[in-house]
């Protein structure tokens, strides 16, 4: 069927889908195949120019990947998409298809620790530079902040993990100025809370491992094409859209028109690193997509309740979450998050460390572990853990400070989740 026109709920289910040829079975397929027959000598040489629609290799598509690439890019409103290994391979694909070695950066503070260190690690060392800026940046701020080799803004909708809601539109307005792309991470939000490329975002990435799949037992990421940046008109920034490809094959704008971004990134970034996505991943993936809709609400619906309850706990110093009425993200979050600012909870205890160790040693029905977005509630101590490498001026740029816990919120009853974390709060009194 044809889901241009249905509702969200129902293109999580059918939006991408095929029906197998042969079996006709109704559900996606595992096809775990590393290659594909070519008919002929021509075909064979077809493929690989890329003017056959058939595939090559299973390094850049498989046919499970595909389904599952398409229903996110649809969720979001994007033209195209490409499924790799982790969300980290989402990161460093995006970046590597958009910079090179002397290019630069712009990113907000507030971001996911593991990009962080990849933007001053990796990207780093092979001669990618970055800029970041603060929440308090304003347009003026930002616009200064460009270079002539600058490549992209990169942000997050919902920052992991101090929870806070990113205003889309003055980047989107300043990536437009700068003749740059927008990159957003919209993992915390996902497309059911937050579909960035309605705010100007151009690209959007995903760590699929988290609310998309939703359970916990696979890992993966996507890049997702909103198919809105003028590649043509930018081509002095970014010649390897426009200018043709080897014997003379047509462009990536010529071959793909509005997806390009996917077409260059799939034909040539990710064929030549290989972070490739296992089709029994994206056959999982698929699953969890299936129900998004109806597991965000109740996510949300859960969270609220916890930061309500901790809130009003007398061994909880403050609680961060962009929909509390006092949170100073409130007016963002009624903007670009109107069903929910995400089912992140984080909290900061009375007593510090050992409060914040007493407590997490505490829980018994929550989970203590690194993750985010699993059915199951979870809790960590961040600067110990993600922000452990920092120093103590680092983590409190960020955020971070030594009492601050992060909890997941999941989908138990509610009830059952607020009773274990009351009863570990409990065994923290006299530590503060």
């Amino acid at each position: 069927m044809s889901t241009a026109q249905a509702g969200f709920s129902t293109r999580q289910i059918h939006a991408g889908s095929i029906v197998d040829a042969e079996s006709r079975a109704r559900v996606t397929p595992i096809y775990q195949t590393s290659g594909y027959v070519f008919d002929s000598f021509d075909e064979g040489a077809e493929r690989f120019a890329g003017t056959s629609p058939l595939r090559a290799y299973s390094r850049t598509d498989n046919p499970t990947n595909v389904v599952a690439a398409k229903r996110i890019a649809d969720l979001e409103g994007g033209v195209d998409g490409v499924l790799v290994g982790s969300g980290q391979a989402a990161i460093a694909m995006t970046v590597f298809s958009l910079a090179s070695a002397g290019d630069h950066l712009l990113t907000t503070q507030l971001l996911y620790e593991g990009t962080r260190e990849m933007l001053r690690g990796s990207l780093l060392r092979q001669g990618v530079t970055s800029t970041a800026l603060d929440e308090h940046a304003t347009e003026a701020d930002w616009l200064a902040a460009v270079q002539p080799n600058t490549k992209a803004i990169y942000t997050e909708s919902i920052p992991n993990p101090v929870g806070g809601v990113t205003d889309l539109d003055l980047l989107a307005r300043v990536a437009k100025q700068a003749g740059v792309p927008l990159v957003v991470d919209n993992t915390v939000a996902t497309p059911y809370l937050c579909r960035p490329f309605e705010f100007g975002a151009d690209i959007i990435i995903h760590s699929t491992s988290k609310w998309l799949a939703g359970h916990g037992s696979v890992i993966g990421g996507a890049i997702i094409d909103g198919g809105s940046f003028d590649w043509a008109a930018n081509a002095e920034r970014f010649p390897q859209f426009t200018a043709p490809g080897p014997h003379g094959r047509p462009s990536a704008v010529a071959k793909c028109g509005r997806a390009a971004y996917a077409g260059l990134l799939r034909s040539s970034t990710i064929i030549e690193y290989g972070p490739t996505m296992p089709p029994t991943s994206s056959f999982l993936l698929l699953h969890g997509i299936e129900t998004l809709s109806l597991r965000m609400q109740r996510h949300i619906s859960n969270a609220h309740a916890v930061a309500d309850a901790l809130s009003r706990h007398p061994a909880v110093a403050q609680v961060h979450h962009a929909d509390l009425a006092g949170s100073p993200y409130r007016a963002l979050a009624d903007r670009f998050t109107p069903l929910g600012a995400g089912s992140i909870v984080t909290i900061e205890l009375h007593g510090g460390r050992a409060a914040a160790r007493t407590f997490l040693d505490s829980l018994d029905l929550v989970t203590q572990m690194t993750h985010i977005g699993d059915v199951r509630t979870l809790a960590i101590h961040m600067a110990s853990t993600i922000h452990g490498k920092l120093t103590d001026q680092e983590r409190e740029a960020v955020g971070i400070s030594d009492s601050l816990v992060r909890i997941s919120v999941g989908l138990e009853d509610v009830s059952d989740i607020i009773a274990d974390l009351t009863q570990a709060l409990a065994k923290t009194e006299g530590l503060a």
